[in-house]
């Protein structure tokens, strides 16, 4: 059907209350997209979790899950696991849940505003929740002694970029970061979420301005020369494009891996072998490096039954 003159006008209006109402709310805005409540459990997955409330320094309430490692299982070490910016922890579970029986437990935690954690998610206060989780992990019994690991996927992984940047003994703390999908710049990502709607295409760079670029991970890479680090990004990437974890890769200090792979956005552990590189990497971070072939498996031989 052919748009009509007022369909136009609607549109444009629907536009120009949007930007009033994003420059009115602040900047955050365009980087967070919550989702209130909590839609299913880990239970769902037939996963043993515990429901968890941090508290942040400024007294915002937020909400968790650990994730076990099943009965039986040698506990190799414990993940944190950063979404990313859209709905809630519940949709981001798909990222961790098949970490425990391989051995990681999981602290999976909701940004003030997402799911049933209290607030509303700005900057820098969200970063607050960063440290709330670490604060958690610092005093829980069942992660004394185990090697921590960060997964941060797309918005959870930049944070994590600039906030261990800021906090050099919080990252000293880790024994290996992952990072998943992450936008190297803010601003840059908008812009080219803008140039793919014939509406927003003229306004592209004027709104891409709008978007808070300071704290993007671009800008923090370099301070992070350790632990080792493993970047996923899928060359069909529609959100963040590939030349996100180009970038980022190309700037972080090693010892450092890019690990190219296919799929939607953060999807990369829908698929078996990317879970599998991640572990081998967990393994022993020092034989990756480089880049890394796509569905390329690591097949260093084992060091304790090496010849």
């Amino acid at each position: 059907m052919k748009p009509t003159t007022r369909t136009f006008s609607d549109a444009w209006r629907h536009l120009a209350l949007g930007l009033g109402l994003l420059l009115l709310a602040g900047c955050s805005s365009l980087l967070f997209y919550p989702e209130p409540g909590q839609p299913f459990t880990p239970a769902k997955a037939r996963l043993a979790y515990q429901d968890l409330t941090l508290t942040a320094t400024d007294g915002t309430r937020l909400h968790g899950w650990w994730l076990p490692v099943p009965e039986g299982v040698a506990i190799k070490g414990t993940v944190l696991h950063l979404h990313g910016n859209g709905g809630n922890l519940a949709w981001h579970l798909g990222g961790s849940y098949w970490l425990p029986k391989e051995g990681y437990q999981v602290l999976m935690i909701d940004y003030r505003g997402y799911g049933l954690s209290q607030g509303k998610p700005t900057l820098p206060e969200v970063y607050g929740d960063i440290a709330a989780a670490l604060s958690w992990l610092d005093q829980a019994p069942q992660a004394q002694g185990k090697p921590l690991v960060l997964l941060g996927q797309s918005l959870g992984g930049a944070m994590a970029i600039h906030y261990l940047a800021q906090h050099p003994q919080q990252r000293q703390r880790f024994s290996a970061l992952v990072f998943d999908g992450v936008p190297a710049s803010y601003r840059a990502v908008g812009r080219y979420a803008l140039s793919t709607s014939w509406m927003t295409w003229p306004l592209q760079v004027p709104l891409s301005w709008l978007v808070p670029d300071g704290d993007s991970a671009i800008r923090s890479i370099e301070r992070l020369d350790s632990p080792p680090k493993l970047f996923f990004h899928s060359i069909d990437d529609n959100l963040v494009p590939l030349a996100n974890g180009l970038r980022l890769y190309q700037h972080a200090p090693p010892p450092r891996v890019l690990q190219l792979t296919r799929g939607d956005h953060v999807q990369t552990f829908a698929d078996p072998t990317w879970r599998q590189v991640m572990l081998r990497f967990l393994d022993d971070p020092t034989h990756f490096n480089g880049l890394r072939r796509l569905a390329e498996v690591p097949n260093y031989p084992d060091e304790k039954n090496a010849q």
